[in-house]
């Protein structure tokens, strides 16, 4: 994988957007594997598949490429709102590939997958309807709260201008695949514990340990009235998926 942007490939674009576009587009079209089986490339979507960029050969997985100069952050833009919940729910939402280059140096700093089975409607935020003014007005955008998801979801492929090697991102992708069989009204509640678990920063920990986020987790979820037993019930799961190991009542361990 190489991490130079070649920018001769946007010569007679002149929007910056549209160069930025054509440039990033290429590089995935000559650098991008499939993380999710063993293909070696992607191919483009074809002009009318909305919210694709490409499409892996062999497992039909599909990806969106998101671009950016600036470090990705919380938040992250996206596109309208009830289509993106719509192909949540029914599990058609694409994976999401977020690329963070060097604008001057021209190369790839970051990149980052986030597989679609950790997306639940939870990580979707609905933005203001634009003005009456506007020339699509009343449409609602989306923002992904990309900072909600635990690390876990954010496999990078190159990190620091380092590329990482293939087998570890395919070994990561896979591990978390059991998030396809868990239903979309429940996986929010299951990234969140997680998402909690791993702030802890420890390689044991308690359930009090994972009890003092009650009050963040009940923000969260404010429909849900008993916090305790549904923080209980995610990390039984974790357990049972092999994510976590039961020590001893009310202890645990993260499995490496």
């Amino acid at each position: 994988m190489n991490i130079s942007l070649n920018p001769d490939v946007a010569i007679g674009y002149k929007s910056p957007s549209q160069q930025v576009r054509v440039i990033t587009e290429k590089w995935f079209e000559e650098n991008m594997y499939c993380p999710a089986c063993p293909s070696d490339y992607l191919e483009p979507a074809p002009p009318n598949e909305k919210v694709i960029d490409f499409i892996c050969p062999r497992c039909d997985e599909r990806y969106q490429m998101k671009s950016t100069k600036r470090a990705l952050g919380y938040r992250v833009t996206n596109s309208a709102y009830l289509p993106k919940i719509t192909a949540i729910r029914k599990k058609t939402n694409p994976n999401y590939v977020f690329m963070h280059y060097d604008a001057h140096s021209m190369a790839v700093r970051n990149l980052i997958v986030v597989p679609r089975h950790f997306f639940s409607p939870d990580v979707i935020e609905k933005r203001k309807p634009l003005s009456s003014n506007a020339r699509r007005s009343g449409w609602e955008g989306s923002t992904i709260l990309l900072g909600r998801l635990p690390p876990d979801a954010r496999i990078h492929l190159i990190m620091d201008g380092i590329v990482l090697p293939e087998h570890m991102i395919r070994a990561t992708w896979q591990h978390f695949t059991f998030l396809e069989e868990i239903p979309t009204s429940s996986k929010g509640w299951l990234t969140d514990v997680l998402s909690y678990v791993r702030k802890l920063e420890k390689p044991e920990f308690t359930l009090a340990d994972v009890y003092a986020f009650e009050d963040e987790l009940r923000k969260l979820h404010p429909k849900n009235k008993h916090i305790k037993p549904k923080i209980r019930q995610q990390l039984q799961l974790l357990r049972d998926k092999g994510i976590l190991e039961f020590l001893e009542r009310g202890k645990y361990r993260i499995v490496k």
